[in-house]
């Protein structure tokens, strides 16, 4: 079983699709013992109705998620430089959290995720692009964190 931080900020491009689903997921397998956020680096969506369709097939609910931008979530009371370890979900976040982060001390990954808005046709076809992202992100959090305790 690999460490598990004490807090973990999961981000990417509107904080409502990826990191929702990377927040709902880290709480529900690893327990509520590590502080978990998510942002975006822009907070003009709404949660993402397939994101919240997909996360609910996992036992997951996501509708009360509140978007926030990595602004929002300083004007709200979080800090950055307080977490442990900060996940970029896509290239624009990741060049944000590093440019917020270059004077902390902090670890910053970066998980390559697929962004499935937009993609398929019809709402089969983008159900089964949702869940394509959903299981990326769970395969990489499975390796980097272990197998999940929980759900």
């Amino acid at each position: 079983m690999a460490d598990i931080p004490q807090s973990v900020l999961f981000c990417c491009d509107y904080n409502a699709t990826r990191s929702p689903m990377a927040e709902g997921m880290m709480k529900r397998f690893y327990g509520r013992g590590t502080y978990v956020q998510s942002a975006g680096v822009k907070s003009d969506l709404d949660i993402d109705g397939f994101t919240i369709s997909v996360m609910h097939e996992i036992g997951i609910d996501l509708e009360r998620h509140r978007v926030r931008s990595f602004e929002d979530m300083q004007e709200w009371g979080d800090d950055l430089s307080t977490f442990d370890l900060v996940i970029a979900l896509s290239p624009a976040s990741q060049r944000q959290v590093l440019e917020l982060t270059r004077f902390f001390h902090l670890e910053i990954e970066y998980w390559p995720i697929m962004d499935p808005a937009g993609i398929g046709e019809g709402r089969e076809a983008r159900l089964t692009a949702y869940r394509q992202t959903r299981d990326q992100i769970r395969e990489r959090m499975t390796a980097r964190f272990g197998v999940p305790l929980y759900g």
